[in-house]
């Protein structure tokens, strides 16, 4: 192996030490003579990079020269980098396994990195409201561009009147949809989520404010690691309770990561093959439409209408179907 080969530590003393950050051959095998410390990036501060080394952790600035480069190519939480103990700073990132990333908010539309190395995306949203399905639906494609894992949780089910209704709708979204229902504040209902989080392995999550992330990174982290707020009035909105990305190690293994709550997700540069992806039915059917350029509005001969009129398909997946390809028409 590489980096037992050509570097001190090598992949067997290093691994003792970062296996509970999740450290990997994939990781090992990129180490190149002369490379620093591998060390993993905890947390994002204001003024640079928080780094767990195994033993310790040290807090390196980001120069100018990662700003230069663009967005994809600069450090987030979750990265794995060769440190430079001495000088104190991040010599280089080693290539990813995976990475979130999404289309900021606003007109600039810059892309921005969410977290690297990520196994499972827990989706969260609250049971006790109707579920926002599209929403839903924009970040399974999210996980999906990214080849990671989705579970939709499902949280304040201690409020919901009726939760496997909710159940129910996400599974008509998506039938093989791994789903959790949870009281996101009692340990023992969280712990249906534990066999997600085996040592080593990285969960994000993602969803918007109110939905109880912070909550449930307490729950599962069995500490008070995040602060929690309620709902505003007027709005009914959730107070942005996370203002930074972290990773929390948990108690039985594995890491936790948390995302600000994200009022506005426009899913990453795509070809329409993704979308095909995450919308396959609307894909198929289009295929049989008498025109290849078919809206599926007032076209004659529309296979996608004449499934709606069947009751073969939900009208809603049409217009989710419409939500995604536009944003991708957009750019």
């Amino acid at each position: 192996m590489l980096a037992v080969a050509t570097h001190g530590l090598g992949f067997l003393s290093v691994g003792s030490r970062l296996a509970p950050l999740g450290w990997a051959p994939f990781f090992a095998d990129q180490l190149r003579p002369g490379d620093g410390a591998p060390g993993r990036i905890m947390a994002m501060e204001r003024t640079g990079a928080r780094i767990a080394l195994g033993d310790h952790e040290r807090t390196a600035p980001l120069g100018g020269r990662w700003y230069r480069l663009a967005p994809e190519h600069r450090p987030t939480v979750g990265d794995w980098v060769a440190f430079d103990l001495a000088g104190g700073r991040i010599e280089r990132l080693l290539k990813r396994k995976t990475v979130l990333k999404r289309i900021g908010a606003g007109t600039r539309a810059e892309i921005q990195l969410m977290g690297a190395n990520i196994d499972t995306l827990f989706i969260v949203a609250a049971c006790h409201e109707t579920l926002n399905l599209a929403r839903i639906e924009r970040y399974l494609n999210l996980a999906e561009q990214a080849r990671i894992l989705a579970v939709l949780v499902l949280t304040k089910r201690d409020l919901a009147a009726a939760p496997e209704e909710q159940i129910q709708k996400a599974h008509d979204l998506r039938p093989d949809l791994s789903i959790e229902c949870v009281d996101a504040r009692n340990a023992e209902s969280v712990r249906a989520l534990a066999p997600r989080g085996r040592p080593g392995a990285t969960i994000a999550l993602a969803g918007p404010s109110g939905v109880g992330k912070s909550t449930l990174v307490n729950t599962l982290s069995g500490a008070p690691v995040q602060a929690t707020g309620g709902i505003r009035q007027g709005d009914g909105e959730g107070r942005h309770t996370t203002t930074r990305r972290s990773l929390h190690p948990l108690p039985d293994g594995g890491l936790l990561l948390d995302t600000p709550g994200l009022r506005e997700l426009r899913i990453p540069a795509a070809e329409e093959g993704d979308v095909a992806e995450v919308l396959a039915a609307v894909e198929a059917l289009a295929k049989r439409c008498r025109f290849a350029n078919c809206r599926h509005g007032t076209e004659p001969d529309c296979a996608v209408r004449a499934a709606i009129a069947a009751g073969q398909l939900d009208p809603h997946r049409l217009e989710r179907y419409r939500t995604l390809k536009g944003q991708v028409d957009r750019r």
